[in-house]
């Protein structure tokens, strides 16, 4: 079965629209949810490392952590929202060899192939690459630090990738549940998706 489709066929409905970029309502939603997420994760960091409202300020810089430790988090941050939709490129590349599009607002960062309709096997791939990639890291490199401000900062990494997943996720639910078609196609323009199904 081909990847994708460069024209919409015949027969096609549209489905469903996700935009983070026009819909202030999806915007407020996704952006909720990920904050939610990132406040606990660095919650449980928190109460996992013992801080309280006394102790935390001698306990994560009494410990000898360095400013410059900051520093390599904030890089990290940012260099994660590059690679995560870096990671949605290279899997939409490798599957569809088409023109990705890719770009920054204040709400979104994004990847797409704007010019093709892709299956519901391709969507699937390049919408959970991301999450499969980095979340083991993001699990694993809290445990591997040993001062109690770089276990926060990796908390926080956590918290922004799974965060910074919803959208995907939230794709990926429909497909499991609403479109679980084969045939169905989805024009990804990056901030914005649309789902189109046979007609019946």
């Amino acid at each position: 079965m081909k990847n994708y489709e460069l024209e919409l066929p015949q027969g096609y409905v549209e489905a469903k629209t996700i935009d983070a970029k026009s819909d202030k309502r999806i915007m407020f939603l996704f952006t909720l949810v990920s904050g939610l997420v990132t406040v606990g994760a660095v919650v449980v960091a928190w109460l996992c490392l013992g801080l309280t409202a006394n102790n935390w300020m001698d306990k994560l810089i009494g410990d000898g952590a360095s400013y410059w430790h900051n520093f390599v988090f904030i890089g990290a941050m940012i260099a994660y929202v590059i690679l995560h939709e870096l990671t949605h490129g290279v899997v939409y590349k490798a599957m569809t060899k088409q023109k990705l599009t890719f770009g920054l607002t204040l709400a979104v960062a994004y990847c797409g192939v704007p010019n093709i309709y892709v299956y519901r096997k391709t969507a699937l791939c390049a919408l959970l690459a991301p999450f499969l990639v980095f979340l083991p890291i993001f699990t694993v490199l809290p445990f591997l630090m040993t001062e109690p401000i770089d276990v926060l900062w990796c908390a926080l990494l956590w918290g922004m990738h799974v965060g910074g997943c919803v959208g995907d996720l939230y794709c990926t639910f429909l497909y499991l549940t609403k479109f679980r078609n084969p045939l169905t196609l989805l024009r990804d323009t990056g901030p914005k998706q649309t789902f189109y199904v046979p007609a019946e």
